[in-house]
């Protein structure tokens, strides 16, 4: 596993219970934890291997195994916020999950 040497934000959709102080319905994603993350612009082979599957993953995010990260959660990384794609546990050992993402404009 590379070096997880990064404070990343993992968010997830406002629900229909989350509400601001006032009681008003939340628009913004919900932060979900702070876990230590590595961030990989993709390049070269990889990056042409992953444009294969989808033209727009750029970047890897790697994080230790956590239960429940999913396709409609969020990046967040000093600002910058990256969509999830795909979520891969590399051979389903429970260790590591790989995020390919893409960083949102």
């Amino acid at each position: 596993m590379n070096r997880l040497d990064k404070r990343v934000s993992i968010l997830r959709p406002p629900g229909p219970d989350d509400t601001d102080p006032a009681g008003q319905p939340l628009d913004d994603p919900v932060e979900v934890c702070t876990v230590w993350g590595g961030i990989e612009p993709l390049r070269g082979r990889e990056f042409f291997s992953a444009q294969q599957v989808n033209a727009e993953v750029t970047t890897r995010i790697r994080l230790r195994y956590r239960d429940g990260i999913d396709r409609t959660m969020l990046v967040r990384f000093k600002g910058v916020v990256f969509e999830i794609l795909y979520v891969i546990n590399p051979n389903y050992e429970n260790k590591e999950l790989q995020l390919m993402c893409k960083e949102r404009q």
